[in-house]
Parts: structure tokens; C-alpha cells; sequence
């Protein structure tokens, strides 16, 4: 299975993996599954923590890499089809970051991992 980290998911998998279900431990836990951070959500943590609406325990490059190594953790581009596929997405969920995260999954056919309850109103599947 492909999976797409929301950035709250990522945070949480970051800080306090306690927030996670079972099942997104068991599947990010998974060798078989493949795991995907979006650059999006790499642009909104910066943005949040340049706002001082966020706050890391460690620098962010430092956390990239620490779970891109060792949670082998694949960082995902921000391509046009993504910025595209927005155009028919409807308006359920107002946050232009989980908007752009919603139309990755559904053109690269991944999985979101998200507690959003807005995220199941769109045709991607969801997990949590």
C-alpha cells in the first residue's frame, strides 16, 4: 500500500505518536507499505512555525531527515497534475494545503493518513 502522511499525521508521528490509531501504526510500521511525505506539507509546517503558530523539537531539516532515513520516509513533489487535479476537487475542505495533499492522492493513487473528517468527503481512500 502507498501512503500519504498528512501534515498533522507527520507532526504526530514527529512528537506524539500516541495520537495515531492502531491501524496507522500497524500500516507505517508495515515494511510492504510505502510511506509519503508531500513537500506540501514540508511548505505549511514552515509556514506555521515562520508564524509562530508551531513549535518542533528539533530543527525541521533534522526531522526530514532523521524519517526519511530511518522511516524511510519518501518525500513526494508538488507536480502540475496536482496543482491541476484541484480544479475538480469541490469546496468541502477550505484549507488550500489539505486541498493540494487531497488531489496528490488521488493522482499518484495513494492512501491518506488523516483524522480530518473533511478528507472522507472526496473520492481518495482514507486511513485512520
Amino acid at each position: 500500500m502507498k501512503l500519504l502522511l498528512d501534515t498533522h499525521a507527520f507532526l504526530w508521528l514527529n512528537q506524539e505518536p500516541e495520537k495515531l490509531s492502531t491501524a496507522v501504526m500497524t500500516a507505517l510500521q508495515d515494511d510492504e507499505n510505502e510511506i509519503f511525505l508531500s513537500l506540501v506539507s514540508v511548505w505549511e509546517i514552515q509556514i506555521k512555525q515562520q508564524l509562530g503558530k508551531l513549535e518542533l523539537k528539533t530543527d525541521l531539516l533534522s526531522i526530514l531527515r532523521l524519517h526519511t532515513e530511518m522511516n524511510t520516509i519518501q518525500l513526494l513533489s508538488m507536480q502540475l497534475p496536482h496543482i491541476l487535479g484541484l480544479q475538480d476537487l469541490p469546496a468541502h475542505h477550505k484549507d488550500p494545503f489539505d486541498r493540494l495533499l487531497i488531489a496528490q492522492a488521488r493522482i499518484e493513487n495513494l492512501t491518506m493518513i488523516s483524522s480530518d473528517q473533511y478528507f472522507s468527503m472526496y473520492p481518495i481512500r482514507l486511513l485512520w
